[in-house]
């Protein structure tokens, strides 16, 4: 119990070192929102996933974050991760303690993709909406650092160059699945555990590691004027 409670406070410090808070939420871009859960099992650090529901029409069956698009009702991204979550896997909001907001991400539908990192209790047993959700599952922190099975794919950036994104296999003995992880989710998950450990991971990353959160704004700045820069030509 006492290490479960230091791992956290030790995770605690690091990552609000890295909040962004609302810095990137002015942005003229649609919002969506996805909570990163962490939790304490076995003395280590988990991060909960989702498996999307074989009947939705966009990445049906992707493993992703409990998350999604903005409501007019939210407060801010941080509204939207917790209502998401609860809608997708049952998880009360009451029941996340909110840590912060991470360097933000836009997905394949140009939306402004804010990571909320918030820790829930390791007991949470998840009720998916089957509408939504599939399968809900958990992967220690330290696999998207030091992974046992990963490969780069190549993929077209915005600014129209071949690029590469992480893309992890992970066996999940409890289900006795395999599980890929890949795209935003990916690099969420990567980036919330370089910040956290603070370790050089086993493959190669865009940032400079020395000045991870200054690095990761610049790629995220260079990211969005790439996109500002398609929609003007394709004015």
């Amino acid at each position: 119990f006492a290490s479960s409670k230091r791992l956290k406070e030790t995770a605690r410090l690091r990552l609000r070192e890295f909040d962004v808070g609302d810095r990137f939420s002015h942005l003229p871009l649609r919002k969506a929102s996805v909570l990163l859960p962490l939790m304490v099992r076995a003395g280590k650090l988990h991060l909960l996933l989702t498996v999307r529901s074989m009947q939705l029409r966009r990445s049906p069956g992707e493993v992703c974050f409990p998350g999604g698009k903005s409501d007019a009702a939210d407060k801010d991204e941080i509204d939207t991760a917790l209502r998401e979550a609860q809608e997708e896997v049952g998880l009360d909001p009451e029941k996340v303690e909110v840590i912060c907001r991470l360097v933000p991400g836009i997905d394949k539908m140009n939306h402004l993709v804010t990571p909320v990192v918030g820790f829930i209790e390791d007991t949470f047993q998840a009720t998916p909406n089957p509408d939504e959700v599939s399968d809900v599952f958990v992967v220690p922190l330290e696999y998207f650092i030091k992974p046992l099975n990963y490969k780069t794919l190549p993929y077209k950036s915005l600014s129209g160059s071949l690029s590469w994104m992480h893309c992890f296999m992970y066996d999940d003995q409890e289900h006795k699945r395999s599980f890929t992880i890949w795209g935003l989710t990916a690099h969420f998950a990567v980036f919330l555990a370089l910040v956290i450990f603070g370790k050089r991971p086993t493959f190669e990353v865009d940032y400079d590691l020395d000045n991870l959160i200054s690095s990761a704004e610049k790629n995220f700045m260079n990211l969005y004027a790439s996109l500002s820069e398609r929609k003007k030509s394709n004015l």
